[in-house]
């Protein structure tokens, strides 16, 4: 089901979405485990304007813009409002300053188009003496999907300052469950070479990492130092052209001009596409980060187990080393009483013959 007919989106935006912490009032607590889509909705028929963002079926921010409601920017991708009906903070990280600016753009123009069509009820009160019943409650008027919001970009937003950010949780294998048999130092060489592997991969990141960084610089360096020169180029057209040249010389050295300018846009292009790329290695060797820390973990698990095993295994043997030592006491009782018996048969044997001979002489 979508929203209601009579509610439009007519802005959208993706940010990741944090609310104030209502124990703490101090730290932000994030209410999406991605970026996800906000948008601006108009109820025409109420003549309100509201903000809402879904996560599956599920509302996490369903705001009505009101005239006294203001849009701080706390830095140059995060920025925050307060919804007294809702008795909150919400809390946006978006993708750039761009997005930003924006979203805030938006916000001041909705909001004033909310205080003129406040007034104007007011002033349709005063006329008609009929008093408007309008909710406060901000609730949603009908189940929303995801699919009513139209995103506008898919572009990775950052979070808030001060905040980290929070990948999706990855499933994790099932511990295994290995018989006393087994050596846990299989184990144990498996998880050091897969952490081995990642700490090679992360130092080679690392190193690629600082390496861009120092050619992001002396890129920014060249770019500065390509716009200066298209600029002086553009100068340079001018001048030429209002010299009245209209001779082949000016001619072509307005086209060899337009030729350098067009190349060093293409090199301007082709930097910016390289930035791209090294922010995406950014996010690959942050991953690979995360991924050291889980194997890390992982195999302090392993340790602890294996740990656990080995001296459960101590005391199995210690407890087979003590029926050992009964079965052998039991052993030695028993040959005991098989020579007292032979000694006991021995004598009745004897007693036997002579009360035969007893018997015969008789």
């Amino acid at each position: 089901m979508a929203l209601c007919w009579r509610e439009q989106p007519i802005f959208s935006t993706r940010a990741h979405v944090f609310q104030i912490d209502p124990s703490t009032k101090k730290n932000w607590v994030p209410t999406s485990k991605h970026a996800v889509t906000v948008s601006y909705f108009f109820d025409s028929t109420r003549n309100v304007y509201r903000i809402i963002s879904l996560e599956g079926s599920k509302a996490i921010i369903n705001s009505t813009i009101t005239p006294n409601m203001t849009f701080t920017k706390t830095s140059q991708k995060f920025g925050q409002w307060a919804d007294s009906r809702a008795n909150t903070v919400y809390g946006l990280g978006f993708p750039s300053e761009n997005h930003l600016v924006k979203f805030a753009e938006k916000f001041a123009e909705f909001k004033e188009a909310a205080r003129l069509a406040k007034e104007k009820s007011q002033d349709k009160m005063e006329l008609t003496s009929t008093p408007s019943q309008e909710s406060a409650s901000g609730e949603l008027l009908s189940p929303m999907t995801p699919e009513s919001i139209n995103g506008t970009d898919d572009e990775e937003v950052g979070g808030a300052p001060g905040t980290p950010q929070h990948t999706e949780p990855r499933p994790q294998p099932p511990t295994p469950t290995l018989p006393f048999s087994h050596s846990s130092t299989s184990i144990n060489k498996h998880w050091e070479a897969e952490l081995e592997a990642l700490k090679g991969n992360n130092a080679k990141l690392t190193a690629a990492l600082l390496e861009s960084t120092a050619n992001v610089k002396q890129w920014k360096q060249q770019l500065a130092a390509y716009q200066e020169e298209a600029e002086r180029l553009h100068k340079r057209v001018t001048e030429l052209e209002c010299v009245s040249g209209q001779t082949t010389v000016i001619k072509s050295q307005k086209t060899e001009l337009n030729q350098t300018i067009e190349e060093l846009e293409a090199a301007l292009r082709a930097k910016e596409e390289e930035l791209e790329r090294l922010r995406g290695e950014v996010d690959v060797a942050n991953e690979f980060q995360l991924q050291k820390e889980s194997l890390t973990q992982k195999l302090q698990d392993t340790e602890d187990r294996n740990l656990s095993l080995e001296a459960r295994l101590s005391a199995l043997e210690q407890h087979e080393q003590s029926r050992q030592l009964e079965r052998e006491a039991f052993r030695a009782h028993l040959r005991s009483l098989l020579q007292m018996l032979d000694g006991k048969i021995f004598e009745l044997t004897e007693l036997r013959d002579t009360l035969a001979k007893l018997i015969e002489s008789s």
